[in-house]
């Protein structure tokens, strides 16, 4: 299986009015739907898959579990290449709404990939709390050699 393929549909980032510290952050991936792809690439022993997803960050108050404070999210797609064996064992599990796991933690690993990156990005412009500490660089004394 391989990825030939990938777009945002919708981008969404908004703030609550209000927004105060004192939340929770809930990171989702939900899969919307599977489905095989018309594509100009043609390979006899291949087929073209479309999986929908949508990937989002949600800030919720502490106390209340149901009030969003504020919400990244992206939906979007990925095209799949894989054999015909692959794909007719994918939909088999799509159509009981399930990925087995040797292809929904490579979808995952994509998916965060490709999203988190456009989330932090996000977050950042709305000032939100980034729901992925960022790397840093610390500077002290240097240790001396004895």
């Amino acid at each position: 299986m391989r990825v030939i393929g990938f777009n945002f549909t919708k981008v969404v980032a908004e703030k609550m009015k209000g927004f105060k510290p004192g939340f929770g952050i809930s990171t989702n991936i939900n899969f919307i739907d599977i489905e095989k792809e018309g594509t100009d690439i043609q390979k006899e022993d291949f087929e073209a898959l479309r999986v929908s997803f949508n990937f989002s960050v949600l800030y919720l108050d502490k106390e209340k579990k149901d009030s969003k404070k504020a919400e990244v999210s992206l939906t979007g797609f990925i095209i799949l290449m894989a054999s015909k064996e692959e794909s007719k064992n994918l939909l088999k599990d799509w159509s009981k709404k399930e990925i087995s796991a040797g292809f929904r933690v490579p979808l995952f690993n994509f998916i965060l990939k490709r999203c988190s990156t456009r989330s932090l990005q996000l977050e950042e412009e709305l000032n939100l709390p980034l729901h992925v500490p960022m790397p840093q660089v610390k500077f002290g004394k240097k240790e001396s050699k004895n």
